[in-house]
């Protein structure tokens, strides 16, 4: 069976390049800096990822919203004993987080290039639009897409709300990523395509089962190497 599809959806974070690794760094230096200031027993990564829960409605995703989340959990879980030296090294912490380089993985380039060759391709991320933004402009490979949109949540809302803008048919239209949350779940509702290029790490936040069983909408693919073969293969 060939697909028709109109348009290719890339993910950024962790599909294009590494992201989740510097949130681990960053976690465990948050850990080991409160650690001192809080009664033993205490689950400083559980008490965070739990401030982080609460908080994605309001602060939304990405670094500042991780930074200002940390902070609180810091204040909550030291009972407000945490000094302000702490606070200055989380903040530092939230900066170089912030402006650290774009780390690409293997072969991204050439998977990008290969795909625009013979598709129209389109990049689709949620996060905080200046820090997106940014990585997108020193990633080097913004000159692979047709558009770029950052948004502040990947669900099947947002998803038709930015293919109708486009002027792309969900029926046609083919989203890769790493998240099945976020990435494969909200496009599979609207009935499109989705290719799940899984990454050896995954925010516990964005956990989602798996589709019932891979079928005619859904393909599991090893890396993302594999997704410009597998599109030659089976798009018309």
């Amino acid at each position: 069976m060939k697909y028709e599809f109109d348009a290719i959806g890339f993910d950024a974070d962790d599909t294009l390049w590494s992201s989740e690794v510097s949130f681990r760094k960053y976690e465990q230096e948050f850990v080991e800096l409160v650690t001192p200031y809080v009664e033993d027993g205490v689950d400083i990564k559980a008490a965070l990822t739990a401030t982080e829960r609460a908080n994605i409605t309001t602060y939304g995703y990405g670094v500042k919203s991780f930074g200002l989340s940390a902070l609180e959990a810091a204040i909550a879980v030291s009972n407000g004993a945490i000094p302000a030296s702490v606070v200055a090294e989380v903040l530092r912490g939230v900066r170089d987080h912030l402006t650290e380089p774009v780390r690409l993985f293997e072969s991204v380039g050439e998977v990008l290039s290969a795909v625009s060759t013979n598709h129209r391709v389109v990049l689709i991320t949620k996060g905080d639009l200046v820090h997106q933004t940014r990585k997108v402009e020193t990633s080097g490979l913004a000159h692979h897409f047709d558009s770029v949109e950052i948004v502040l949540e990947k669900d099947p809302k947002t998803y038709a709300k930015v293919l109708k803008s486009l002027g792309i048919n969900p029926h046609r239209f083919c989203m890769v990523g790493n998240s099945l949350k976020s990435d494969i779940l909200p496009v599979l509702e609207l009935g499109g395509f989705g290719i799940y290029v899984p990454y050896e790490i995954h925010w516990e936040l964005d956990h989602a089962d798996h589709p019932p069983a891979p079928g005619s909408r859904f393909v599991e693919l090893p890396n993302l190497h594999d997704v410009a073969g597998w599109l030659a293969e089976n798009v018309v």
